[in-house]
């Protein structure tokens, strides 16, 4: 069992950059077996995907509303997780959740929600215009 904890949430201007981050906590202090997405929620609207990795890194996936302006990619230690964001948008405020599979195919990316086992708390990404 893991326990995703996300930070590096803040406030920052339009063009800006924000690296997030998702670290392994709990019974395992590692996301070796796990694919792990990024999700978001805004106000007033439903949570959302925005990106995931596969258990071996290979693969990737992304919302076409960050493709090219997002990157998620995990340390060698399979530890934590990242999501480096540049050009960020206002529209892009709202709170960023980090969720884990426990994957048994290396390769698998899970985009809906309710694939994912395990849920952080969450952290606020601000976007000023």
């Amino acid at each position: 069992q893991v326990q995703p904890v996300e930070s590096g949430g803040g406030l920052v201007q339009a063009g800006g950059s924000l690296r997030l981050s998702c670290a392994a906590s709990g019974r395992t202090f590692t996301f070796r077996t796990y694919a792990v997405g990024w999700f978001r929620q805004a106000p007033g609207k439903d949570r959302e995907f925005v990106a995931a990795i596969s258990r071996n890194s290979v693969k990737t996936d992304y919302a076409d509303s960050v493709k090219g302006r997002f990157t998620i990619s995990r340390d060698s230690v399979q530890s934590t997780v990242y999501l480096q964001m540049n050009s960020l948008e206002p529209e892009d405020t709202a709170v960023y959740y980090c969720a884990a599979y426990n994957s048994r195919n290396y390769y698998y990316l899970p985009v809906r929600q309710s694939e994912y086992d395990y849920w952080g708390q969450g952290t606020q990404v601000t976007v000023s215009s």
